[in-house]
C-alpha cells in the first residue's frame, strides 16, 4: 500500500494508525516511511529531483523485496512524480495507492517541522506544494480526504477497502 500526498497531508499518520490497527487484529504489516527512510537507508541522498527519484526508487525496491517476502508493506512517502508511482506500481505486487488528499493550506498548519514556513521565507527551496510540483494521482485506489473525515473514518474505509477486495479476510479482523 503506497501512501502519497503532499508533506503534512497525513500520510504518515494514517500509515501508522492503519499498521497499529491491523496489528491490533493480528495481521501484521511493516511502515516504511520517507522521514524514518531518509535518516538511515537513504542519508546519503538530498532534495534535489534527482534525489528523490532515488529515494523512491530504493524505498520501492525495498517494498517489493519485502512484499515478494509475504508480508505487507505500508509505504509512506510524498512521491511527487506520476512516474514514480507508475513504477512502483509495475514492481510491488499488490500495489494499493492511496492518495492522502489535503489543501496545502491546511498542510502548512500541520507542519510540525516548519518547512513550509522556512520555503515561504526563502530559506529553503523545492518544497513539494510550494516551489516543487507534486502530481496528483489520476486514478488512486483509495482517496482520503483528511479534512472531511476523521482519522478513525479513514482508517475505517481502507479497511473496508482491503476487505472487500480480499486482500483482509473478515476472519482476519
Amino acid at each position: 500500500m503506497w501512501f502519497t500526498g503532499l508533506p503534512s497531508s497525513g500520510k504518515t499518520t494514517t500509515a501508522a494508525a492503519l499498521r497499529q490497527r491491523l496489528y491490533d487484529e493480528g495481521v501484521t504489516v511493516i511502515h516504511l516511511d520517507g522521514d524514518v527512510v531518509r535518516k538511515g537507508l537513504n542519508s546519503d541522498l538530498g532534495l534535489s529531483e534527482k534525489d528523490r527519484e532515488e529515494n523512491n526508487r530504493r524505498i520501492i525496491h525495498v517494498s517489493e523485496i519485502v512484499v515478494s517476502g509475504g508480508v505487507p508493506v505500508l509505504s509512506s512517502f510524498i512521491s511527487p512524480f506520476k512516474k514514480t508511482r507508475d513504477f512502483a506500481k509495475e514492481i510491488i505486487p499488490n500495489y494499493i495507492e492511496v492518495y492522502v488528499s489535503t489543501p496545502v493550506e491546511v498542510c502548512m498548519e500541520r507542519d510540525v517541522k516548519g518547512l513550509y514556513a522556512k520555503a515561504k521565507k526563502g530559506e529553503i527551496t523545492g518544497m513539494t506544494g510550494l516551489d516543487a510540483p507534486y502530481e496528483v494521482p489520476e486514478s488512486p485506489e483509495i482517496v482520503l480526504e483528511t479534512t472531511e473525515h476523521s482519522l478513525k473514518d479513514n482508517i475505517d474505509s481502507i479497511v473496508r477497502y482491503l476487505t472487500e477486495n480480499d486482500y483482509l479476510e473478515e476472519t482476519d479482523r
